[in-house]
C-alpha cells in the first residue's frame, strides 16, 4: 500500500489501470460504471492480493461490456436507434411523375414541401401530430398532420377531396354558391361547412375563431402570405395550390397527392391516379393512330376579346393527345391568348369543331349565332359542329368539369376523343362535354 492512504484508496488505481489497459484512451465511459462498485463491500478488509484485483477488474470489464456494448462506438449506434420510430411512419410514399411545381421528400416524422412559381419558392413541414419538430429548417411552415379540417378556396379543391374521399375534413369554402358534390351539398345544408368568403371580402374574424388545421389557397405562395397576414400570426397554416400553373391535364391532377400527403392517404392516392395514368395514356395512344386531325377552335368572343389557350395550356395538350390539330399550338406560355376578333376570324372559317362554346347549359346554336351574326361564316356553325363542357351543371351553376372534371383528365380526354374521332370510341357517352341543341 502506498504511503499515507487507505487500502480504498489504493484499490480505486489498481482495479481501474485493469480497464485503462483493455480500452485505452476510450476507458472513460467504463472507469465511471466501475467506481460505481463498492470493493471493500466484498473484498477482504486486510489487503487485496493481486488476484483479487485481476478478479475485480475482469468482473468490472465484463459488467461495462454487457452495458454498453463492444468497441467505442457503440455509444452512438445505440443512441441512434433509441431516438429512431421503431416502424416507418410512412410506408407508402408519393412519387410525382407529372407535376412540376412542387416536390415532397419523407424523414422519420415529417414531410418536406416546397411549392415552386416564377417568383418565390415556399416550404412546409407537415408534421406528424404529437411528435417533435425538426431542427434547421429555418422559415418552413409547420402544418400538423393528418389534418383534421381544413377551409378551401377553390371548387377544384373540392374535387381533390371528393377522390380521396375526404369530404368530411372540409369545415369552410370561400363560398357557397358554386359547388356541385352532393356530398359537400349535405354538408353545407347540415350546417357542417361554414362561408368565410373571397379575394378582398375574405372574413379573417372567422378563420381566427374557427382555427382551421389548413387554409388552402389559389395561386403562388406569395399570395398566401399577402393576403393572410392575420392567420400567419395566429398560427393558421396557409398553403397556395398552385396546380392551375401545369401544363398537361396529368400534371395539374397530379396535385392531389400534396393533399394526400396532408392526410395521410399516399397509398389511396397511388392506386386511384395510377388508374388515371393508365386510362389516358391507353387513350392518347389510341388517338394519336388517327390519319386525319380535325381542326379545333375553342372559346368565345367577349367583350372585344377571345380568349385562347396558349400552347402550353393545360387545354391545348388535351387537343393534341385527343388527336386535335390546334391553330395556336405553337404560341408561348400556358394561360390564355387575349386576341381580338380579327386575327381569329380567318382561322376559325376553317376550322371543323368548334369546342368549349359558352358557359350556360341553356346555350344553343342559334343562341351563340345571335352573340355575333359573323360566326355564321364559321364551316363548324354551318356543320353544326358545336361542343361545350357544361353538360354536368347544377341548379346553382356550378359545373363539374371545373371541380371532379380536374381529377378525371381520362373522362375529359374520352369526351373529346368521342367528339373529334367518334368511331374509336362507338360505347362511350358524353360526360363533361355536350352537343349544343340548334
Amino acid at each position: 500500500m502506498g504511503r499515507g492512504t487507505t487500502t480504498g484508496e489504493v484499490r480505486r488505481p489498481a482495479y481501474t489501470s485493469i480497464l485503462r489497459n483493455a480500452f485505452g484512451r476510450k476507458a472513460g465511459p467504463f472507469m465511471m460504471i466501475a467506481t460505481k462498485f463498492k470493493p471493500s463491500h466484498w473484498l477482504p478488509q486486510g489487503g487485496i492480493s493481486r488476484l483479487c484485483l485481476m478478479f475485480y477488474g475482469i468482473m468490472a470489464v465484463g459488467f461495462c461490456l454487457s452495458m454498453l456494448g463492444c468497441g467505442g462506438s457503440s455509444t452512438h449506434e445505440d443512441t441512434a436507434q433509441e431516438s429512431s420510430p421503431t416502424t416507418d411512419l410512412y410506408p407508402d410514399k408519393v412519387v410525382l411523375k407529372h407535376a412540376q411545381g412542387f416536390s415532397i421528400r419523407y424523414a422519420e416524422n415529417y414531410k418536406l414541401i416546397e411549392i415552386y412559381t416564377s417568383a418565390d419558392t415556399s416550404r412546409y413541414v407537415l408534421l406528424e401530430r404529437g411528435t417533435k419538430a425538426p431542427q434547421g429548417l429555418g422559415s418552413a411552415t409547420t402544418i400538423e398532420i393528418p389534418i383534421r379540417n381544413m377551409v378551401a378556396m377553390s371548387s377544384m379543391h373540392i374535387g381533390m377531396l371528393t377522390f380521396l374521399e375526404s369530404e368530411k375534413v372540409l369545415a369552410g369554402l370561400g363560398s357557397l354558391q358554386y359547388v356541385y358534390s352532393p356530398k359537400v351539398l349535405e354538408l353545407i345544408a347540415a350546417g357542417k361547412i361554414k362561408e368565410v368568403g373571397i379575394d378582398q371580402g375574405i372574413d379573417q374574424e372567422k378563420l381566427l375563431v374557427m382555427h382551421p388545421d389548413l387554409v388552402m389557397t389559389m395561386g403562388g405562395p406569395e399570395s398566401g402570405r399577402q393576403q393572410f397576414p392575420v392567420l400567419q400570426q395566429a398560427a393558421i397554416p396557409v398553403l397556395a395550390n398552385a396546380e392551375w400553373l401545369e401544363t398537361t391535364p396529368l400534371a395539374r391532377a397530379e396535385w392531389v397527392k400534396l393533399l394526400a400527403a396532408l392526410l395521410n392517404k399516399e397509398a389511396l392516392a397511388n392506386k386511384k391516379f395510377a388508374q388515371i395514368e393508365e386510362a389516358y395514356h391507353r387513350l392518347k395512344n389510341l388517338a394519336s393512330a388517327v390519319p386525319s386531325k380535325p381542326q379545333v377552335l375553342s372559346g368565345l368572343n367577349t367583350k372585344d376579346s377571345w380568349y385562347l389557350p396558349a400552347g402550353d395550356n393545360y387545354m391545348a395538350v388535351f387537343f393534341k393527345d385527343a388527336g386535335g390539330a390546334y391553330p395556336w399550338h405553337n404560341t408561348a406560355g400556358n394561360a390564355s391568348l387575349p386576341l381580338n376578333f380579327e386575327s381569329v376570324y380567318p382561322k376559325a372559317l376553317t376550322a371543323d369543331i368548334w369546342l368549349n362554346v359558352g358557359f350556360d347549359p341553356a346555350d344553343t346554336q342559334q343562341g351563340i349565332l345571335a352573340i355575333d351574326t359573323r360566326y355564321a361564316d364559321f364551316k363548324s356553325v354551318k356543320t353544326g359542329k358545336m361542343y361545350s363542357y357544361n353538360n354536368r351543371v347544377n341548379d346553382g351553376g356550378a359545373n363539374d368539369f371545373f371541380e371532379s372534371g380536374m381529377m378525371a383528365p381520362e373522362v375529359v380526354l374520352a369526351d373529346l376523343i368521342k367528339i373529334l374521332h367518334p368511331d374509336l370510341l362507338p360505347e362511350h357517352t358524353l360526360v363533361y362535354y355536350k352537343h349544343l341543341p340548334k
